[in-house]
């Protein structure tokens, strides 16, 4: 592992935001297809569906809403639980040893919440069979069809018993989402959606899962690599040893911060200054969610108005937290609304205006008239 550099300070926070804009496709070049863009990051937090569809078609180059939603059907992505228990897009690769070796601890640390819901291992797998059954064929079903499912055998699915049965037998490898049925989210079987694909040893997904997190959001540290991944501290450290020929690290502020090594030509361009530039995230956007410390986009003060940079869609300006965005749709047109935490003037509001218009011609409706 190379040795760290001499400790930075002074620009250090900017030096990071800078960095982690390009690392996360959100300045510079972006990837041709929504499957490039879920290699990257080697999973896409994906609990809010609407807004995980944006996450992925922001960091293309011209991809639309429906384009992404084509990746998922052709089986080019798949939605799952692979880590700390959350919804997430994933390479269809990399579905079966992230659940093999990540799934367990997520299923470890809802025991309780299985105890209070009353679902012990009996009705777990008479529940699996039964959507095992009932999934067979390349059929798909919706979580609402599969609970009356459930009910007709006796199995109760209230109090979100039916939420954790499916989440459990996803965990297990025997589901995961498929096409959507219009509005509604369908479940299929993972075998029959997703062909065999390579299986790792737990080092190497160690390995792999490092590699992938620091490359595509580094600069990071290793908390937050472990908020990210769910792994305790012992795994965070092997893990970042075990990649440690494909990583560097600086030390900022008394932290270490790991990123891909990067031949001089890319580093340089990696901290190159932006031109001013904006982007309107969704909620749960990997640029916010995906890490412990999130001063380096958003100061402290603001964290309140913007839900910590996590709970509301937020407006990016040059890599800062600036203010949060709301969407209201009526018929064919879409009605952006702008909070901004100060008075957005000259080349900053025309930078966020232009990135409403991306939201437009990415969902496909032109502004709302008022």
């Amino acid at each position: 592992m190379r040795s760290a550099a001499p400790e930075r300070r002074g620009r250090a926070g900017s030096d990071i935001t800078r960095q982690r804009l390009r690392t996360q496709r959100l300045a510079g070049s972006g990837f041709d297809t929504p499957a490039d863009v879920v290699r990257w990051f080697g999973a896409v937090q994906a609990q809010d569906y609407a807004g995980a569809l944006w996450a992925i078609g922001l960091r293309t180059r011209a991809a639309c809403k429906s384009d992404v939603e084509r990746a998922l059907s052709d089986r080019a992505i798949v939605r799952t639980w692979p880590l700390r228990g959350t919804l997430h897009f994933v390479a269809p690769e990399d579905v079966r040893w992230m659940l093999t070796h990540f799934g367990p601890r997520a299923v470890a640390r809802a025991a309780l919440r299985f105890k209070q819901l009353e679902l012990d291992a009996r009705i777990l797998a008479r529940s699996a069979a039964l959507i095992v059954k009932a999934l067979q064929g390349g059929r798909s079903l919706s979580r609402p069809r599969l609970y009356v499912l459930l009910e007709r055998a006796g199995i109760a699915t209230h109090d979100n018993r039916g939420l954790y049965i499916l989440w459990r037998c996803a965990h297990d490898g025997l589901v995961c989402f498929g096409a959507p049925d219009g509005k509604q989210q369908t479940f299929v079987l993972l075998d029959e959606w997703v062909p065999p694909g390579r299986m790792l040893t737990r080092d190497e997904a160690l390995t792999e899962l490092a590699a992938r997190y620091f490359t595509s959001h580094g600069p990071a540290t290793g908390k937050d690599f472990g908020w990210w991944s769910g792994l305790p501290a012992g795994d965070v450290r092997t893990a970042i040893e075990q990649a440690g020929t494909r990583l560097e690290h600086d030390r900022v502020d008394g932290e270490q911060y790991w990123r891909a090594r990067q031949p001089p030509r890319t580093a340089a361009m990696m901290g190159a200054r932006l031109r001013p530039d904006a982007v309107l995230l969704p909620p749960y956007d990997e640029y916010t969610v995906a890490y412990r410390d999130r001063r380096a986009a958003l100061d402290p003060a603001h964290a309140a108005a913007a839900r910590n940079g996590i709970f509301s869609p937020t407006i990016v300006l040059n890599g800062r937290i600036v203010g949060t965005w709301t969407r209201r749709l009526t018929g064919d047109a879409v009605a952006i609304g702008l909070q901004s935490f100060a008075p957005l003037t000259g080349a900053r509001l025309r930078a966020v205006t232009a990135a409403a218009d991306r939201y437009r011609r990415f969902i496909g409706r032109p502004a709302l008239s008022i």
